[in-house]
């Protein structure tokens, strides 16, 4: 927690116990949570705790590079604390959501570069299909 400590205080924000909370939640899960989820989870030990404080500390570490947001059009944001650019595949049916291995991207980005010329300095790719547990049963 000593990183994000310092990085809340470097950026001028207040450290609570509840803005800590949401962000050991992301960083202990490779679930790519919303903010409801997130919130759900923390309730029990943090009843007083509102919605609007989840989502608010969600921006406040989107704002400083802690997590990146994620749109896989489901109408609500998800959240991943590993702020590398990576690639995410989505279940069509449980909705889990993974990170893809970035060895299969870099060969996608040198193509793109090649075909367009364009310098490439941030992409954010999703992938849709059935996990393996799903897949079984669809």
């Amino acid at each position: 927690m000593f990183d994000v400590t310092k990085k809340l205080k470097e950026h001028g924000f207040k450290v609570t116990p509840q803005r800590l909370a949401v962000y050991n939640v992301l960083k202990n899960t490779k679930e790519h949570p919303c903010a409801e989820t997130i919130y759900n989870q923390l309730l029990p030990m943090y009843p007083t705790m509102s919605l609007a404080t989840v989502y608010k500390s969600l921006e406040v570490f989107k704002n400083i590079g802690l997590v990146q947001e994620l749109d896989l059009g489901e109408g609500s944001s998800r959240y991943d604390a590993n702020t590398n650019q990576h690639p995410h595949i989505q279940c069509l049916k449980c909705g889990r959501v993974e990170d893809v291995d970035n060895g299969m991207l870099y060969d996608l980005l040198d193509g793109v570069k090649e075909k367009t010329g364009y310098d490439i300095v941030k992409q954010q790719l999703y992938f849709y299909g059935y996990c393996p547990k799903c897949k079984r049963s669809h």
